[in-house]
């Protein structure tokens, strides 16, 4: 249990996961650097059929990844994928 602003909660207390770096890469893959300081790859492919990710089958558009405070983010925020998924779904580089 730990206590955050006076609420308590169950579990143990984890770090925030956020995304420091992102490169799109070949093949629909992404290269992050989270603030753990770890690297890993992401596969994106198995993803772009799910209709929120639909308009990143355009390889233009895929590859105007960015991040916005620690979210990976495409069309301006329009489409973002949560750091926790990336983390736990991405490859060690």
């Amino acid at each position: 249990m730990y206590v955050v602003d006076g609420i308590a909660y169950a579990g143990e207390q984890t770090k925030p996961v956020t995304v420091l770096s992102v490169r799109a890469m070949d093949d629909y893959k992404l290269w992050l650097r989270f603030a753990s300081g770890e690297t890993k790859i992401f596969d994106f492919i198995p993803l772009l059929d799910a209709a929120g990710f639909a308009p990143l089958k355009n390889k233009a558009v895929f590859d105007g990844v960015s991040i916005d405070y620690g979210v990976t983010v495409w069309d301006e925020g329009a489409i973002d994928i949560s750091p926790e998924y990336l983390f736990a779904n991405s490859s060690d580089c």
